[in-house]
């Protein structure tokens, strides 16, 4: 199945990362260099165990009908996501690295050839670290059963080739500085972290 159509969970969860102080409306500028209304601090749900396995849970619970050996995340965000959604299917969780432009598998941990895997993460913009995180997993001729995300953020459909599940689709809204209607109306621009 590829992820032509994604798949995501109640909408209501959107109100769980409010209350974990994620989402944060203004006038940012991305690490893109482009403009939007809105900054997700995705770091910050991490720091709640509750919201954190609430949202794993949702992953977890899509994915058990083919229940993967392991769960492969890329550091930062998907360690901590890839040990809770392992913790709850009754795998093992691992993390794929930064390797110059890509990610590898350390610290001794493997994939086995034809081992079914998970890959997750935390918000799906690009798709950049998860498609470096599936090479990984494919290089070591790992089967992927799917991408599990907290957010998608993206604004196409993105191919992974493999079933995609977001527990929130919340498309980027963005604007190049030079048409952003917040710059045009004298909004103060803030620059935060990674976007």
């Amino acid at each position: 199945m590829d992820n032509s159509a994604p798949q995501t969970a109640d909408p209501g969860v959107e109100k769980l990362f409010r209350e974990a102080g994620v989402v944060c409306d203004g006038h940012f500028v991305l690490t893109s260099g482009l403009h939007s209304p809105v900054y997700w601090e995705k770091f910050k749900i991490l720091q709640y165990p509750d919201y954190t396995g609430i949202l794993c849970s949702l992953i977890a619970e899509h994915f058990r009908d083919k229940p993967p050996t392991g769960v492969v995340g890329p550091t930062t965000g998907g360690v901590m996501l890839a040990f809770e959604t392992a913790r709850l299917l009754g795998t093992r969780g691992v993390f794929a690295e930064k390797a110059g432009e890509t990610r590898i598998l350390r610290r001794d941990f493997t994939i086995g050839k034809n081992e079914k895997v998970l890959v997750v993460d935390d918000v799906l913009t690009t798709g950049k670290s998860i498609m470096e995180t599936l090479d990984a997993v494919r290089r070591l001729e790992g089967d992927v059963i799917g991408v599990g995300v907290l957010v998608d953020r993206s604004n196409a459909d993105m191919s992974f080739g493999t079933e995609l599940f977001s527990c929130l689709r919340s498309p980027a809204i963005t604007y190049s500085g030079d048409e952003c209607p917040l710059c045009a109306a004298g909004v103060p621009l803030t620059k935060r972290g990674g976007s």
